[in-house]
């Protein structure tokens, strides 16, 4: 659709919303028309494969200490306030809205309606508005496309106003800098201004679905990649950066239900999105084939660099930003399932990459192993990734995603085990970092050793194995698996001084212990219980 054929009934919803733009308001353009649009205006350009190339700007990743809620009678009691979830009064809620409608009113708006989530009992129509069509294009790429008949009817449940130009004043709106993103629960409105970074659009509907999906629906939101083999067993892949998430989720011989985003029903596990919004740092055909091959005509890729004298992306390149990535459809993705909606999960993997070499390579958890174990969300940073970093360095992020939990990590736990009970899934955790000493010392886990690990457990090959635990973390440690070193599966076997990794392996369960301080008074006395021992 185009300027001229806007329908009547969005443009009366716009002025209803407090919103009566002077210039043209442009409605569910195609992506070539937004890639076209973009170039046109001096915002992007193409590279070498058709793929629009644009930069966000002063802000290349979100700024979580700008992100805010406004606490009202509806979050007051609701939401854990914390670090990541930061008050804001609603007058300055209303304040800025009304100053962001009135800074678009002289500017060109493109509005898409949209929905997110696949399975269509829970599904939100989302209406969202942008200050540029490069960011209206994003939209399209990552939230699911209405057709022309769903367009007809469509009334939004959510609105998300986003206006990179738009400045806060910090000593009269309520904020911290001029960039925020601010989300009302009681008038279902995100505002996002001050920056140009399309991921704050993306985590802004994710941490609402964090909070709507399990206070209203009973749904567990995750985030996490899901799969399903072809007898149509779920599987689904918790981990933070570095994991080895996307990598062993995109598996060829098994559909993809989404990269990053789900929710779990009584019966189903759905995609949120209708796209993926993928990491291009050191990206290659050989390593990542779907998405190298997914930078094409449509894609949107942000703040990477070209290599001299060429439209041709080095990927390679940290020039602006190590956090390079590109949006693009599902559909661009050859094994995507469609719709996004698999069945009820059978195995669970909580993704570790310990830099301490403490962790078994894969160990089976009981219910309380595997709460405890998806609140502390582990993993360790290597020596060189941070300035300053000599040593491997822990990292907790709660379920995995704590910068997006509007609720206490206790609630989405609670569903997890209570899942994980009703309908028996096996829950594996799995590290793909190192063995026989911490980094520096002992090796990066093999990765056809991993997928052989992963591939026993799918199959059901480790169902009867015999199994040992492990001393201090206490999951169940396989004493064989097929394609695996049996020597291995005992992370203190591979050790040359045990003694040493004994010492290790306590110290690491003190930083456990430590990061679950915070935790204690909101879960149940099973997590607790499943603490390591030291």
């Amino acid at each position: 659709m185009s300027t001229l054929t806007m329908p009547e009934a969005p443009l009366k919803a716009l002025a209803v919303l407090g919103l009566h733009p002077f210039k043209p308001v442009h409605y569910q353009l195609s992506p070539d028309e937004l890639t076209t649009q973009t170039v046109s205006r001096g915002e992007g350009v193409l590279n070498d494969t058709g793929a629009l190339v644009i930069l966000t700007g002063k802000f290349t990743g979100r700024s979580p200490k700008d992100k805010f809620t406004v606490k009202d009678a509806l979050t007051e009691n609701t939401v854990h306030w914390n670090d990541f979830n930061i008050p804001i009064e609603e007058k300055y809620f209303f304040q800025l809205k009304e100053k962001m409608l009135k800074y678009l009113n002289d500017k060109e708006i493109w509005v898409r309606d949209c929905f997110a989530c696949a399975d269509p009992k829970y599904r939100l129509s989302l209406r969202v508005i942008n200050e540029n069509p490069a960011n209206n294009l994003f939209c399209y790429n990552m939230f699911i496309r209405p057709t022309e008949n769903e367009l007809e009817n469509f009334t939004p449940h959510w609105h998300i106003i986003q206006a990179p130009g738009f400045k806060a004043d910090p000593l009269v709106d309520g904020t911290r800098q001029e960039n925020f993103a601010i989300a009302s629960y009681t008038h279902k409105t995100i505002l996002i201004a001050g920056t140009g970074y399309t991921g704050e659009i993306k985590k802004g509907i994710f941490g609402m679905l964090n909070f709507v999906l399990p206070v209203r629906a009973g749904v567990l939101s995750m985030h996490c990649s899901a799969n399903m083999g072809k007898d149509g067993d779920t599987a689904i892949f918790f981990g933070l950066s570095g994991t080895g998430k996307t990598t062993l989720s995109a598996d060829p011989s098994r559909k993809l239900i989404g990269d990053d985003e789900h929710g779990w029903t009584d019966n189903s596990v759905f995609n949120f999105e209708g796209g993926c919004y993928a990491k291009t740092i050191d990206l290659s055909e050989e390593k990542e084939p779907e998405i190298y091959r997914a930078i094409r005509p449509g894609a949107l890729v942000e703040n990477v660099t070209f290599i001299d004298g060429t439209n041709k992306i080095d990927f390679g390149s940290k020039k602006i930003t190590e956090n390079t990535r590109v949006s693009y459809p599902l559909s661009f993705i050859s094994n995507a399932l469609h719709p996004s909606v698999g069945n009820t999960p059978k195995n669970i993997f909580l993704l570790t990459a310990d830099a301490y070499g403490i962790l078994p390579p894969i160990s089976k958890l009981t219910s309380g192993q595997a709460m405890y174990q998806f609140i502390s969300g582990y993993t360790a940073k290597v020596a060189g990734t941070e300035a300053g970093v000599t040593e491997p360095k822990a990292t907790f992020s709660a379920c995995f995603g704590a910068p997006f939990l509007p609720l206490h990590p206790g609630k989405y736990a609670e569903m997890l085990g209570n899942k994980m009970k009703d309908h028996q899934v096996n829950v594996w955790m799995v590290n793909t970092g190192w063995s026989g000493g911490a980094y520096g010392t002992g090796q990066r886990m093999k990765l056809n050793y991993t997928r052989a690990m992963i591939s026993a457990a799918l199959e059901g090959k480790l169902n009867n194995a015999s199994y040992e635990p492990h001393p201090v973390f206490g999951m169940l440690m396989p004493t064989s698996c097929e394609g695996v070193p049996s020597d291995i599966l005992n992370p203190r076997n591979t050790w040359a001084n045990k003694e040493e990794y004994d010492i290790k392996a306590k110290e690491l369960a003190g930083l456990f212990i430590k990061n679950f301080e915070k935790y204690k008074d909101g879960v149940s006395k099973e997590i607790l219980e499943a603490a390591p021992k030291v």
